[in-house]
């Protein structure tokens, strides 16, 4: 059972955003620091990538945990109308895949950056790196 009313929840759920987010502005920051350079939200490309690096020819999704059904502690499904849930995460997990994987018929590499892994910058420093030694 909802703690909130349905229009309640509907307006806490109207702002949720899909880009933007915190996490995404984290990863954009660092990365511009490490010195790449970068296009956001490219609508030409399967999944429309948060960040796409075109000199390394490949791109980056930052993921929320939740949302795209991540096996952590912030990826925990909701307990409460889990129909509606197992549908949403399972369709964003098949979407997700389908995308890296036209991305990568169509010759671009795709780094998925989870939520969690924000928490340590000197490994995601580390897995950022890694882009400019893979070409």
């Amino acid at each position: 059972m909802d703690v909130f009313s349905r229009k309640r929840r509907s307006e806490i759920m109207s702002r949720v955003r899909t880009k933007g987010t915190a996490p995404e502005l984290m990863v954009r920051r660092l990365l511009y620091r490490l010195g790449f350079r970068f296009r956001l939200q490219r609508k030409d490309l399967p999944g429309n990538p948060d960040i796409v690096l075109p000199k390394y020819r490949t791109v980056v999704f930052v993921h929320g945990c939740l949302w795209h059904g991540h096996d952590c502690p912030r990826g925990k499904r909701p307990t409460s109308n889990t129909e509606f849930w197992e549908k949403k995460i399972n369709g964003n997990i098949q979407r997700d895949s389908r995308a890296v994987r036209d991305l990568g018929t169509l010759g671009w590499r795709s780094l998925i950056i989870w939520q969690c892994q924000l928490k340590d910058l000197e490994r995601l420093t580390s897995v950022l790196n890694n882009i400019k030694q893979a070409t």
